[in-house]
């Protein structure tokens, strides 16, 4: 069962468990389904479907811009998901959980690259603070149940995503289909130049969610000792990343290469740049056999490429 299964992770999850041979039945739940913020109906319709397994990809997400707008609906909302698809899961006798969390829960300015170590040894950003704090409490959750209960319930932090099913909201979408979609509109328009905001000189590593998702398939298949073998009942998290990073700089020049805009960049130092980088030490999950398997620059061009087809279709 993959909760979140319209999401731009939970659609990419479903994709990859539709290509292999190890599940039977591939249940996608989204809010249509089950308001996963109602403890009652959450707990109902995962009884009756009595999941071997259980993808809490379901959350309340967006870039610096929605983050620091509406913080009570990314602490509140998210908790709310979280506490019902957990506990959920436990009372319908679930066998495996992954709960998928964010780089955002680690301390703003931690040793690079982050170890999952680093966990809860420094000050958030302030900007996504509530939603951080709420994908802490997610991987507590699953520490505090497989210490109490014996579970078999993990959390994968990834980096940065991008890649098919992402949002390209004017205000609320990431860095990645934020950019695209201001360099598409200026070179459809003929400007002569691209607003990018902060300073540019920020650093971030990405990850296509494809490559999330053949993770997400690898830990689940992965007998418990693996998992266990590269963490510890106080620090169960592992990370997910592509191991590298670049500035936002760097990047904006990449996509402006993929799209084929041919204006100038402006940086606009008044925007918030967020954490000042957030490159994540992934070696406990390299160290269990997995690795990403797609270079970012051929990732966005296949992004693009389809941000093109959904226009053409609309």
């Amino acid at each position: 069962m993959v909760l979140g299964s319209r999401g731009m992770v939970g659609s990419a999850v479903i994709r990859r468990l539709l290509e292999t041979e190890a599940v039977a039945d591939v249940i996608g739940v989204c809010r249509d389904d089950v308001d996963l913020t109602n403890q009652t109906e959450t707990f109902q319709f995962i009884a009756a479907h009595k999941p071997d397994w259980v993808v809490v990809a379901a959350a309340k997400v967006g870039g610096i811009f929605a983050n620091n707008t509406y913080p009570r609906d990314f602490i509140y909302d998210n908790l709310a998901i979280q506490l019902n698809a957990i506990e959920g899961s436990y009372r319908a006798g679930v066998e495996k959980l992954i709960f998928l969390g964010s780089s955002c829960i680690y301390p703003k300015y931690a040793e690079q690259p982050i170890t999952e170590e680093m966990l809860l040894t420094g000050i958030l950003e302030t900007t996504n603070e509530p939603y951080a704090i709420a994908k802490i409490a997610g991987i507590k959750l699953c520490e505090s149940y497989n210490r109490q209960h014996g579970t078999n319930y993990r959390s994968l932090m990834p980096t940065n995503l991008y890649g098919p099913g992402d949002s390209y909201h004017p205000e609320n979408s990431h860095v990645i289909p934020g950019l695209i979609r201001r360099f598409h509109e200026a070179k459809v328009a003929g400007a002569d130049s691209v607003d990018v905001w902060g300073t540019g000189q920020v650093r971030r590593e990405f990850l296509h969610v494809d490559d999330l998702a053949s993770a997400v398939l690898h830990v689940m298949e992965s007998q418990k000792e693996v998992v266990e073998a590269v963490t510890t009942p106080m620090c169960s998290h592992v990370n997910v990343g592509s191991g590298s990073d670049l500035t936002i700089s760097e990047l904006a020049i990449m996509v402006k290469q993929t799209v084929g805009f041919e204006g100038e960049l402006v940086f606009d130092a008044t925007k918030p740049d967020g954490t000042p980088q957030k490159l994540m030490s992934s070696s406990k999950i390299y160290a269990t056999g997995w690795t990403p398997a797609i270079e970012l620059r051929a990732g966005l061009a296949d992004t693009y490429k389809l941000f093109c087809e959904s226009l053409g279709s609309e």
